[in-house]
């Protein structure tokens, strides 16, 4: 294991931002991540798990502790079944599925981190969720201090949630697996209306393969999406806030607000969420509260393509980023009576 001290967390980190480690400790294996796990919490050390740092805020101040970089590396594929170590690059690892000719998670192309971290956040996008295709979780039980493997219904998925997201002091990933689709070539059925219509589809067709891959990096590169280190719109935890997900009741009221201020005919985004539950879009939500894309004359600013990605846009600071994002969550709430959740994990800070 590779361990520094007083170590800068920003640059791994896609926000390029916060602080350092009092300790970094960088874990190849799966036995190195048991072992730093078990060493920090045997001395009641804070422990934060670092994979692909795409879904961290990280405070200024940095994190008073020992931060565990996985970087462990494995992929076996074997007819239809996917495992993947923690620290594998996932659209790497979406690309390889696609040339075996395997369905399931080509929609989820382009999406920045690890392995590690999809079942955790449920990492979802175009259509498409791991927990659709995710089998088992392999992690390691802070709690009863051992190796566990957790089946799919296992781990309580929904949206953008998971066991892993609701305790997240008591699991560490270690291992993912995947059951895929052999379609002979063909992807998933499109299920995005977005997806669907550039590909000139109707809702679950099949389309090859490549082309889906293709066509989603495309639609994500456009709203900036996939990492470009010379595109500071990409600097960013791509979507900052979750799509929330309304009552009933708190949606009718919410709809009357927005007919309030802009219009009677005009309708929010509405999907539906489960019984009694409707989802809005917080992309929407910002756009019409007045954040348009740009928003901003700081170093952190809406992006230029999405305006649900929040970016830096070189030489922020945390604070910069917390500032902003503060104020598009009080202007939701004053214009729509929707108060936004952000989707990053904070560390040392919060909204």
């Amino acid at each position: 294991m590779q361990e520094l001290h007083d170590a800068p967390l920003a640059p791994l980190t896609t926000f390029r931002l916060g602080g350092p480690a009092t300790r970094l400790i960088t874990a190849t294996t799966d036995a190195e991540v048991i072992e730093a796990v078990r060493e920090a919490d045997a001395h009641g050390t804070p422990l934060l798990v670092v994979g692909g740092g795409s879904n961290l805020v990280i405070g200024d101040k940095g994190f008073d502790g020992t931060a565990l970089r996985i970087a462990t590396r494995g992929v076996e594929l074997t007819g239809t079944s996917l495992e993947l170590a923690a620290g594998e690059v996932w659209t790497d690892a979406v690309a390889r599925t696609v040339e075996a000719g395997l369905a399931g998670i080509e929609c989820l192309s382009g999406i920045p981190g690890s392995a590690g971290a999809t079942p955790i956040q449920n990492v979802g996008a175009y259509g498409q969720e791991v927990s659709s295709t995710i089998t088992e979780v392999v992690a390691y039980d802070r709690r009863a201090g051992r190796t566990v493997t957790l089946a799919n219904e296992e781990c309580a998925f929904s949206y953008r949630h998971s066991r892993f997201k609701a305790d997240p002091e008591r699991y560490v990933v270690l291992r993912v697996r995947f059951g895929l689709e052999d379609a002979d070539g063909l992807s998933a059925p499109v299920k995005y209306a977005e997806t669907a219509r550039v590909l000139g589809v109707g809702a679950g067709d099949r389309v090859p393969l490549a082309t889906a891959r293709e066509t989603v990096l495309k639609l994500r590169a456009g709203k900036g999406m996939v990492l470009d280190p010379e595109d500071h719109d990409t600097w960013s935890a791509g979507s900052f806030f979750t799509n929330p997900i309304l009552t009933d009741t708190d949606f009718a009221v919410f709809r009357a607000r927005v007919r309030k201020r802009l219009g009677d005919g005009v309708e929010p985004p509405a999907y539906p969420a489960g019984q009694g539950h409707t989802k809005t879009s917080a992309a929407w939500l910002i756009d019409k509260a007045g954040f348009t894309k740009g928003y901003g004359t700081g170093p952190a600013r809406i992006s230029t393509k999405h305006t649900l990605a929040l970016t830096n846009r070189g030489g922020a600071t945390t604070e910069d980023l917390l500032a902003l994002a503060r104020e598009v969550v009080a202007g939701v709430r004053e214009a729509f009576g929707v108060t936004l959740v952000n989707e990053p994990v904070t560390v040392g800070v919060s909204l």
